[in-house]
């Protein structure tokens, strides 16, 4: 903004000389104006103004018929009859401002006599701060300083350099606001520490004003250069031989070199002396991009760092991988001589990789009998083998990179779920926000090496085999904080094991980080006859709709045309998933029937109806009847004659709840 206005009156002073000038030549011909004592004044002078007419220019007859008129800008501030007029005026601001003389005639129009601008402004303030640089050994001397307030008035600055031998630089500032200057000279490094002296002086139509003298030498104010072509070389490819190479100018004698990764860790500094463009870094991580610059200086103690040099990026090379994979499995009996063995591992971390891991190798092994262990490599976190029953098996796992291969991780294949005095007691789990969910547990009587926290989706969506998901706990851990592949509104399978040597003991809970009511209820898709009741079929939920982990199914049935409230069969959803009998109905009856399902959060709208008639005998019925899974006699059974209902017959009321 300060820049526009002072453009702005730089641009209004040039029109109003311009206009000052062709006044002169065409106005002025018939009188002039003064001023006293100068057109240019200290802020808070006054000035007396006076406007006189030639002779015979005035109007025509008598003197007093001519009227003088004095202008500041477009204002008028004074008028007088006669062939002169004076003013005194005061309180002018900072500035430049212009005044006009006109003559007004009888039932004429003003003529223009002549003009005058004054302006206003103030002594130059003493220059302050002044710094002087030289860019590079090779480089020209530019110094700089605080003006201190605008005058208001043009202002020359000049700067003069005094150095020995009586040497003498001098340049003044030609633009009208000034404060810096290169004096185009360059400082010889022959003396470094002879003395220079810097003043910088401002002057103006009402004063002058000098700085105070700027002392200094040659290592002071000399900047080096950025050091540049920066590298970086691994002696035999390993990063606990690095060495950064760089180029400098002649004269540097201390370099800074500051590094970090690029991963947004913070800067590591370190200053060097006597560098001759190279140093050895020994704390470089492997395998990690990091980021370095570097700095220089001509003295240990006094002078100008440089600028910081460009930044190179470089990865270091790799290193063999440290640490050991977590490893775990999964064991399914496929007939009474094979089992099938699932490992899954995770990935090691970036600092215990230390490079790109290429494959893992993967080991099976018969404890007993010296049997050639089963081995396979892979690029994935997982391998399955079938392997006999029999025996006692060990698997081991190991990551390699291009520098060699991890210790190799060992776990015994045993039964997670073998131990009954190790299973955990009353496991339970709690969500803990949208994507977490706490798990805790009483320990068992039996001592404990540590805990195993196992979850997976209960039922995932397009998958027969859910993504496995582990954390270990120590042994003296009863609650963990699960969050690993945790997502709201579905329902988790979670197992709490405990490891004591080759044996363990699990228990396990369903939970979910977040649920509501199911969205619909299930769909009944067959009902038949059987003795002894009905046996009714559905199709589970579709996962998506599930919201969370069901509890219990409920069946509701009524006889088709009542009024009266259904009556209801509620299932634990562990007990029967797809399927359960009722044995509590009446031969001979159309009933109508439907289903609901329930999480913590509620209960599901009804899913669809069935209609169905009982063709059987009448049936005994025990109140026993209504919960569990009924057994499913082995005899004929006879089909029932089954029909959706028709939707003008279907009620539009919400389920009805069971009492």
């Amino acid at each position: 903004m300060a820049y526009t206005v002072r453009g702005c009156s730089l641009a209004f002073i040039c029109i109003t000389m311009w206009l000052l000038i062709k006044a002169k030549i065409d106005v002025c011909k018939r009188g002039g104006v003064t001023v006293k004592p100068s057109h240019v004044i200290s802020l808070g002078s006054a000035v007396n103004i006076s406007c006189s007419l030639k002779p015979k220019q005035g109007c025509s007859g008598y003197s007093s018929s001519n009227k003088l008129i004095l202008y500041k800008f477009y204002r008028k501030i004074h008028f007088q009859q006669g062939l002169t007029l004076s003013s005194q005026v005061t309180d002018l601001p900072l500035g430049t401002t212009v005044f006009v003389c006109k003559l007004a005639c009888s039932s004429s129009d003003e003529i223009r006599i002549c003009g005058a601008e004054i302006s206003v402004g103030v002594v130059p303030e003493q220059p302050q701060n002044v710094s002087c640089i030289q860019k590079g050994e090779h480089g020209t001397v530019a110094c700089t300083w605080d003006r201190g307030r605008d005058t208001h008035l043009y202002t020359a600055y000049t700067l003069q350099l005094n150095g020995p031998k009586n040497l003498t630089w001098q340049k003044q500032c030609t633009d009208h606001y000034c404060d810096h200057l290169d004096l185009g000279i360059n400082l010889k490094p022959e003396s470094p520490e002879s003395s220079y002296t810097a003043m910088v002086t401002a002057i103006n139509r009402l004063g002058s004003s000098s700085s105070f003298p700027s002392i200094f030498t040659f290592l002071d104010i000399v900047k080096p250069l950025p050091p540049w072509d920066i590298r970086i070389k691994f002696l035999n490819a390993s990063v606990r031989r690095c060495t950064l190479h760089w180029r400098d100018e002649g004269m540097v004698l201390l370099n800074r070199l500051k590094y970090r990764s690029i991963d947004g860790g913070s800067w590591n500094m370190v200053n060097v002396t006597n560098a001759k463009g190279k140093h050895d870094l020994l704390d470089l991580k492997p395998y990690t991009e990091y980021e370095f610059q570097i700095a220089s200086k001509l003295h240990l103690h006094k002078g100008i760092w440089s600028d910081w040099s460009e930044s190179l990026r470089t990865q270091t090379p790799e290193e063999e991988p440290t640490g050991m994979l977590d490893v775990w499995y999964m064991k399914q009996h496929i007939n009474y001589n094979k089992q099938q063995i699932s490992l899954f591992w995770k990935n090691l971390s970036v600092s215990e990789a230390r490079g790109k891991i290429l494959h893992y190798q993967v080991a099976l092994q018969e404890v007993a009998g010296g049997k050639v262990p089963l081995q396979n490599i892979t690029e994935h976190t997982s391998w399955t083998w079938v392997i006999p029953r029999t025996g006692s098996w060990t698997a081991t796992v190991s990551a390699a990179n291009s520098k060699g291969s991890s210790l190799p991780a060992r776990i015994n294949i045993t039964d997670l779920c073998g131990a009954g005095l190790l299973a955990p007691h009353h496991v339970s789990a709690h969500s803990e926000g949208v994507d977490n969910m706490v798990v805790t547990w009483k320990p068992p009587g039996k001592a404990v090496q540590e805990y195993v926290v196992e979850w997976r989706e209960l039922h995932p969506e397009g998958s027969t085999q859910p993504p496995l998901n582990w954390l270990r706990s120590a042994s003296s851990s009863v609650s963990a904080l699960i969050s690993e592949n945790i997502k709201p509104y579905v329902c988790y399978e979670i197992h709490v094991y405990a490891l004591s040597g080759d044996q363990a003991g699990c228990s396990s809970i369903w939970g979910s980080s977040k649920h509501k009511a199911p969205l619909n209820g299930p769909h009944i898709h067959a009902i038949t006859e059987e003795k002894g009741g009905i046996l009714i079929s559905w199709n589970r939920i579709p996962a998506q709709e599930q919201m969370g982990c069901i509890l219990h199914y409920r069946i509701y049935w009524k006889e088709r045309d009542s009024d009266s409230q259904p009556q209801l069969c509620e299932i634990p959803y562990r007990i029967s998933q797809n399927s359960h009998s009722i044995n509590s109905l009446q031969p001979r009856v159309t009933y109508i029937l439907w289903m609901t399902a329930l999480t913590a959060a509620g209960e599901s709208p009804r899913g669809n109806e069935r209609e169905f008639y009982l063709q059987g005998y009448l049936f005994s019925f025990r109140p026993s009847d209504l919960s569990g899974t009924a057994e499913k006699f082995q005899t004929q059974r006879i089909a029932l004659g089954l029909k959706n209902i028709p939707p003008w017959r279907r009620r539009r009321s919400s389920p009805w709840k069971g009492s």
